[in-house]
């Protein structure tokens, strides 16, 4: 069975634990085309575009009604 070499102390224990190593959020951009807030280096959900080009229709709530 394995069994530790040397107790870990309290401290050590504790900084394995923290969060302070993690990411933060990141930061979001506008839309070039249409304004929106999107994530950097993704498809913008409101108007479907990426980099320049269309990647899809964007559905209208009266297109879903109908």
């Amino acid at each position: 069975m394995a069994v530790p070499k040397s107790k870990v102390s309290k401290q050590r224990r504790n900084k394995r634990r923290s969060s302070v190593w993690k990411l933060e959020t990141p930061g979001l951009t506008k839309c070039p085309k249409c304004g929106a807030y999107r994530l950097p280096h993704r498809l913008c959900k409101s108007c479907m575009t990426y980099n320049g080009r269309e990647f899809g229709k964007v559905e209208t709530t009266e297109s879903k009604a109908n």
